[in-house]
């Protein structure tokens, strides 16, 4: 659901958690005006056969979505530290270039960074790409590749540069893939349909404290809809509230500042 992804934390905390829960509990309130208690209890052996089914089947979906959106958080965090060490590893590498190579190569890796930091990040917010940034990529091949007449590179300087730049190449494309979220639509309408439906199976139960069955019914939402909050936080590991910083990259920056002059 990416419309909720931008929203503050506390308001999507008060719609996703707090609004449905209070609902919730009205619900037992509902279903006994227009159903007598004797009538419920009657059930109760049966829909609770019913319910234990259907929590087990939901939980299992949840903790499945959960899982695997908490570990595409984390990929997302590991592939920009590794995509920043490879751009550090550059620079280190360009020292054992001649002058006249080493200072483009660092002013362009230089230059991509900061691209990154300030365009690739917004863009990735909404899913998209920037073009800049894709061009200061390919101006780092670019000066990596040129050979002017009667200068040559190490082979194995070489070939390490252009691994490390492949490295960075393949972890922005990481990125960008991230950057539009991981849970299908379908997805989300079972997750809603089935947090709902699990709710909704409590109110028709019989029990003689309708007060306790309230307070039950609203920990179970507080429980569930917490889930569905967590996945809707961090599906897309590059916006919202809790995301996936640039840090990576003003550290590298930071610590080269003084060999790539802006």
């Amino acid at each position: 659901m990416p419309f909720l992804t931008f929203m503050p934390l506390w308001a999507l905390a008060l719609l996703v958690i707090v609004l449905p829960t209070a609902l919730a509990m009205l619900g037992p309130v509902v279903v006994r005006r227009f159903v007598h208690l004797d009538n419920l209890r009657t059930n109760n052996e049966v829909a609770g056969f019913k319910f234990a089914t259907v929590g087990v089947i939901y939980a299992v979906l949840l903790a499945f979505a959960v899982i695997v959106v908490w570990e595409k958080f984390n990929d997302a965090e590991a592939n920009v530290a590794r995509e920043a060490s490879a751009a550090a590893t550059i620079f280190r590498l360009a020292d054992s270039l001649t002058p006249d190579r080493s200072a483009p190569l660092k002013q362009a890796m230089a230059a991509y960074l900061r691209a990154v930091v300030a365009e690739d990040w917004p863009a990735m917010e909404h899913g998209h790409a920037s073009g800049d940034v894709t061009r200061a990529l390919s101006d780092i091949y670019s000066t990596l590749l040129k050979n002017p007449p009667g200068e040559r590179i190490d082979p194995i300087v070489l070939t390490e540069l252009l691994r490390q730049l492949d490295e960075i190449s393949a972890g922005r494309r990481s990125r960008l893939v991230a950057s539009d979220g991981t849970v299908p639509p379908i997805l989300w309408y079972v997750l809603l349909g089935g947090a709902v439906l699990t709710v909704a199976f409590t109110f028709f139960f019989g029990t003689a404290n309708l007060r306790a069955q309230m307070l039950m019914t609203g920990a179970l939402s507080i429980l569930i809809f917490s889930g569905l909050l967590t996945v809707v936080v961090i599906d897309r590991p590059f916006a919202g509230s809790v995301k996936v910083e640039p840090d990576a990259f003003v550290y590298v920056l930071r610590d080269f500042a003084s060999v790539t002059p802006p």
